[in-house]
This record gives structure tokens, sequence and C-alpha cells, in this order.
């Protein structure tokens, strides 16, 4: 056996082992598993094929605006409602971090969309950017508030309460 195929077998391994623990968390879902019973195709297939031509069309221009504006609203909102529904104040700070870090993320694209305009793949660099924020895993959202501006916001605060 040579080392090529034993590379190929360990990323089919692998492979299968992300598709399994994805598919056992799409169980969750009983939309998908209603889904995956009338279609037979698997819940993992349709998610993964979902984002794929998502991503595709947001890398064509093809609707990106959109695509990413829903990536950075719909789900942070649904998950928002779903922390001031819990008894845990983690999830809250989580997402109130999101929505200040978000906001300054549209403000800057808003006073700058004349320069993005001519930057290919801005919105497939958005999508992933936002992917990042939203991530428990990664915390992007939390690392830019106390990096960048948790800082500043706080050096001009007081002017800001002065002019209150």
């Amino acid at each position: 056996m040579s080392a090529s195929s034993n590379t190929i077998d360990s990323f089919k391994t692998k492979a299968n082992s992300y598709f399994t623990a994805l598919d056992k968390e799409l169980t969750k879902q009983p939309h998908l598993v209603q889904f995956e019973q009338k279609s037979g195709c698997p819940k993992s297939a349709v998610v993964l094929g979902a984002v794929f031509v998502l991503f595709l069309l947001t890398f064509l221009n093809y609707g990106a605006r959109l695509i990413t504006n829903i990536l950075s609203w719909a789900y942070p909102a649904y998950a928002s409602f779903k922390a001031i529904e819990s008894s845990s104040s983690q999830d809250d700070t989580q997402w109130l971090t999101y929505w200040t870090v978000i906001t300054f993320v549209q403000m800057f694209e808003y006073f700058s969309s004349f320069l993005l305009y001519w930057c290919p793949f801005y919105y497939t660099f958005k999508a992933i950017f936002t992917i990042w924020l939203i991530l428990p895993q990664t915390k992007g959202a939390e690392v830019l508030y106390t990096r960048l501006l948790r800082p500043n916001l706080l050096k001009i605060q007081p002017k800001v309460k002065k002019s209150q």
C-alpha cells in the first residue's frame, strides 16, 4: 500500500467522522429529519450542498449582498432572541458584543462603499468574516471588541457623556 493511499484513507476516515458528527447535530432539527425521510438524501449532504451553493453565489457576486446581510442579521437575531429567553447572561454578552461589532462593520461598509465596490470578492470575505464573528468556537466578535473597539470606545466615552 502506498503513502498516497494511506493519506486518502486517512482523509476518508476523517471526513466520514465529520459527516457523522454533523448528521448527529442536524438530527436535532425536525424539518431536516423529515426532509431526509421523504427524500432519502442525508441531512448533512443537504446542508453542505446549500452552504456550497450560497458560497458559490456569494463568490460569483449573485445576490452576494443579500446573502451576507441575511447571514449577519437573521441567525444572530434568532440567537439573540434565544439568549434573551435563557437564564444565562453569558450568551447575552456574546450577542451584545456581536451586535456592537457588526454595527461598526456596517457603518464602515456604508461610508466606504464606493471603495469596496472595487474590491473583488468583498462579499465572500465579508461572509467568512461574519461567520468568524458569529462562531462560539472562534469568538471573533469578542476578540475584535476587546482588542479594538472597547479600548477606543473607553477613550471617547467621557466626551460622549459630556455632550449628553
